[in-house]
């Protein structure tokens, strides 16, 4: 089984811990879902994503609440159903990610939340009214079922661009950046995703037979098919990550370090839907979101930072890879904030 088909047991205990209490009662739920729970004492411990699937089932039926007791309110059993056949209803993205956030504010209590689009942007933001700041995975178990439920809607993944947390970094994340990005920002003063706006135009078409076919897989569908996908395009941008653009290798060179051939990488790039100059592109845009949202980096020291000959190469690259030029993008991530763009 590779790793993308598997779940920490971190997420596990925090899947317990306002669910189940420690005991006979939780051994059972883990064991009826096919964990060992001699593992909840080994952090590195991973688990089949379909085990995980089973135990928030179990769990759900058992509090009669999808969203593992961390609402007063409960989001109970059917919810999820009762959503997905609301939303598929609409013509578009947009309008079934709008049905998607107004059932969840009706059913949470403390999770209200709204789409904003801004030109070529687009967020859902958490409306939190109270000065509670969430469990990171009460943030994420939201954003799971959000994005999921979005990306069955769409029939494809939904790149996410950024998501801003008001929680403070937890030890764990890596399970979080793989299904979402790597561009997480913890306490920050409000929690949203954001994504490209274009994809809100993305039709919808989905039958009832496909409905039934999701549901009966969710959550394990939800949890594995709509991550960062494959190990070898995920491996090369987290090698790209790691060095200087200046010394990303070229196609030969890759290879070699990868001990195959130029044309074996890329045909295994191109079975997983990707070329090395998209990973290359993919792995620029979220540096340049992540440095853009810091107002005392110049325009010209991100665009050095990528590997651009000059700050006009980086803002055309910028332009066709979000449909936004810099400056629009840096004012709308700092006006949350209420800080001062950099001048340049």
């Amino acid at each position: 089984m590779s790793e993308k088909d598997t779940i920490s047991m971190q997420l596990v205990r925090e899947a317990l811990l306002q669910s189940c209490v420690p005991g006979a009662a939780m051994d059972e739920v883990l064991g009826k879902a096919g964990i060992d729970p001699l593992l909840l004492e080994q952090p590195q411990a991973r688990v089949p994503a379909t085990a995980y699937a089973r135990l928030w089932r179990l769990l759900a039926r058992r509090l009669d609440d999808e969203f593992f007791g961390m609402d007063p309110r409960r989001l109970k059993s059917g919810s999820l159903a009762f959503m997905c056949r609301a939303a598929m209803a609409q013509p578009t993205l947009a309008k079934g990610l709008e049905v998607v956030l107004q059932f969840l504010s009706l059913m949470f209590e403390h999770l209200p939340a709204e789409l904003v689009q801004q030109q070529s942007l687009a967020e859902i933001v958490l409306l939190e009214r109270d000065q509670q700041v969430r469990r990171p995975f009460t943030y994420f178990t939201y954003w799971m079922i959000v994005h999921g439920v979005a990306c069955w809607l769409a029939g494809r993944r939904i790149p996410i661009l950024a998501i801003e947390l008001r929680c403070d970094q937890p030890d764990f994340c890596d399970d979080y950046r793989v299904m979402f990005s790597e561009n997480l920002r913890f306490a920050r003063p409000r929690t949203r995703m954001i994504i490209s706006a274009d994809c809100l135009d993305l039709p919808i078409r989905r039958s009832a037979q496909e409905l039934q076919r999701f549901l009966a897989r969710a959550p394990a569908n939800i949890l594995v098919k709509y991550r960062d996908p494959d190990s070898l395009a995920r491996r090369i941008k987290n090698d790209l990550r790691q060095l200087p653009a200046e010394h990303w290798p070229e196609t030969e060179a890759l290879a070699q370090r990868l001990c195959i051939s130029a044309s074996t990488l890329r045909r295994r790039l191109a079975e997983e839907g990707q070329t090395y100059q998209a990973l290359k592109d993919s792995v620029r845009k979220e540096l340049a979101v992540t440095w853009l949202a810091e107002p005392e980096i110049s325009y010209a020291e991100i665009a050095a930072r990528l590997g651009f000959a000059d700050t006009s190469s980086f803002y055309k690259a910028f332009r066709k890879w979000s449909g936004s030029n810099p400056g629009h993008y840096r004012s709308l991530i700092l006006n949350s904030t209420g800080q001062t763009s950099h001048p340049d």
